[in-house]
């Protein structure tokens, strides 16, 4: 009920958003009587205000045209290369007519982002696929809002995630040989669950996966954010934060986790920010100073976009993540494509490089908790491992922002260069055929589909 009691407020604020857009523009223009009113300024910057609170934030768009690659503009265009029900694997395909830089583009890396799904689009991690584009060959997971999913698509799980990936990552290995993977956030316990169960298989792994501020061991230094999951049990999330899809969506009847209500937590964590935030921008209408009211636009047009998530993951990721921990406590079974249950062994990862970045001021996944992946991750060489604590960075610092650009991106730029080779354990590894889930019962090998 609590979503179509929201759904009927949004369409009731609407005619006034639209009011309060256009009388700001009606005070804004010069040539308008309303616009040489001594206070027609203030008035606009009121109005402008007023829309912003009240409008509807769609989905962005990623909006990467060109990028400088050595002094050369490379053109950026977007194509979906895998649809699935619940995710598009979106690739960034570079386009030059300048011969050497083409020769260049062709020998970089290839790189899998993986975008959080957590409430946000994954147009959040628009900063980090521009710096990554100069160097690299880049996709990245473009999750789908779950009330646009038609119910007959089914239900999504925690599972359904970790399958997902490792599709897209023999995608990339049947396209180049191999590929590296960076994970953001919540996508560092699937993606590592994910590359473990390929490594047990006797696939081929990764080169290197980079994780940045994900919940790999949530006990430590928990946050407000695990604090609450771990606090809660999994019936009051279920009867308290579930809701299904109002009628005027494709997914109606779905169960969800709407986005408006993970967009209430993020404020609710730091309102005195946002409140600081928003009269900031009012005066930087009234002083004129465009360059930092569009900042404000820009951020909070990807912060204000929220989508929903199917409730089956979103509770899945609680109990398995936050509340029972079993990546590190060894006990997560996951169920692959075949039906069958695989336990996820971090332990058989031994040639995948390893970096890991934190926030020293991350009030969202809390210091440790990606670091932690190294001790899982213990038949991983110490030489092909490293961790890197960003000073005076917070979640969003590390993947985002000057920190991202000028502290970050060089030393994850440097790390996969380190590690585009297959090392020569590897390339026997991959000579040998990988047993598959039907295989490993009969105690017979079978080639997989990567091979």
């Amino acid at each position: 009920m609590l979503y179509q009691i929201y759904e009927a407020q949004r369409s009731l604020m609407e005619p006034f958003a639209d009011f309060a857009q256009a009388a700001s523009k009606l005070y804004s223009n010069p040539l308008s009587p309303f616009g040489q009113h001594p206070l027609a300024q203030r008035m606009s910057a009121g109005y402008d205000l007023m829309y912003r609170l009240g409008k509807d934030y769609e989905k962005p768009s990623f909006d990467i045209k060109t990028v400088d690659v050595d002094g050369t503009d490379v053109v950026i265009y977007e194509a979906v290369e895998i649809d699935k029900p619940f995710c598009e694997l979106r690739r960034f395909k570079r386009f030059t007519d300048d011969s050497a830089t083409l020769d260049k583009l062709k020998a970089q890396p290839t790189v899998l982002v993986v975008a959080p799904l957590s409430g946000h689009y994954a147009t959040l991690l628009r900063d980090t696929v521009r710096s990554l584009l100069r160097d690299h060959k880049v996709y990245i997971t473009d999750w789908k809002n779950a009330r646009m999913v038609p119910m007959e698509q089914g239900s999504f799980h925690l599972d359904d995630y970790v399958n997902y990936v490792q599709e897209f990552i023999r995608h990339l290995q049947g396209q180049y040989g191999n590929c590296h993977v960076i994970s953001v956030c919540q996508p560092t316990v699937p993606v590592l669950a994910a590359v473990s169960l390929m490594a047990t298989r006797g696939e081929k792994t990764p080169l290197s996966m980079v994780m940045m501020g994900g919940p790999i061991d949530a006990r430590k230094s928990p946050t407000a954010v695990n604090n609450l999951a771990m606090n809660k049990s999994h019936d009051w999330f279920e009867n308290n934060v579930i809701y299904r899809v109002p009628t005027n969506f494709p997914g109606a009847g779905r169960r969800v986790y709407p986005g408006f209500l993970q967009h209430s937590g993020f404020v609710a964590m730091n309102p005195d920010r946002h409140l600081s935030s928003h009269y900031d921008y009012f005066k930087q209408l009234i002083a004129g100073d465009d360059a930092s009211a569009e900042m404000h636009r820009q951020f909070y047009d990807e912060y204000n976009a929220v989508l929903d998530m199917d409730a089956d993951y979103y509770l899945d990721t609680i109990e398995v993540v936050f509340q029972e921990f079993r990546l590190v406590n060894g006990t997560w079974d996951v169920r692959n494509t075949e039906g069958d249950l695989e336990r996820v062994r971090p332990e058989d990862i031994r040639t995948t490089a390893h970096f890991t970045i934190e926030g020293e001021l991350d009030d969202i996944s809390g210091s440790g908790q990606t670091e932690a992946a190294h001790a899982l991750c213990f038949n991983v060489p110490k030489a092909r491992q490293k961790h890197l604590e960003v000073k005076g960075a917070g979640h969003y610092g590390i993947f985002a922002g000057r920190r991202w650009r000028d502290v970050v991106y060089p030393q994850v730029r440097d790390f996969i260069k380190q590690f585009n080779e297959v090392p020569a354990a590897a390339r026997s590894a991959s000579r040998a055929p990988a047993k598959t889930a039907a295989a490993r019962k009969s105690g017979k090998t079978a080639r997989t589909s990567s091979r």
